[in-house]
């Protein structure tokens, strides 16, 4: 069972490791573990809530030409940035990459099954829906919730 709910993201700046599909298998898994381990040196740039939470960590997405669409060839080929939302602004430093989002509207979805992409796939079909740009993951660091962004709309 898919739960979704809408929500709306103005532009935004992730700072992250970047890879490609053409790495091959794992690739994301070892962009995760590269910012992760070096996560302190963009720590002093992340975007932060009042508590000083981090306001969220991404696996943002897009399509080779770097316009933000979806990735190609049935979603097997593309760009992945392992990182987190950064200050408007903010210079990525040696070794670190930085993306500045389109604002979208867009349905979030809980990620907390295997088949949840091909799930929504199938609904953005089903209800007459299209893919406005690349789906992201987003980590949400106050609950640890995952999710997955299903950009409909660009604002």
């Amino acid at each position: 069972m898919l739960k979704m709910e809408n929500w709306r993201k103005e532009s935004f700046v992730v700072i992250g490791k970047e890879g490609s599909t053409a790495e091959g298998s794992g690739f994301v898994q070892r962009l995760w573990a590269e910012a992760n381990a070096h996560f302190s040196e963009i720590e002093p740039l992340v975007k932060k809530d009042e508590n000083g939470v981090p306001a969220g960590f991404f696996g943002a997405m897009t399509d080779v030409s770097r316009s933000f669409q979806p990735w190609e060839d049935g979603f097997t080929k593309g760009l992945y940035l392992a990182g987190a939302e950064c200050v408007d602004g903010a210079q990525p430093p040696a070794g670190w990459v930085k993306w500045v989002i389109p604002g979208y509207e867009y349905l979030r979805v809980v990620n907390d099954h295997e088949t949840v992409f091909p799930e929504m796939i199938d609904y953005l079909a089903q209800n007459g829906l299209t893919l406005a740009g690349a789906v992201h993951d987003f980590t949400c660091p106050q609950t640890g919730v995952g999710y997955m962004l299903f950009p409909i709309r660009r604002l």
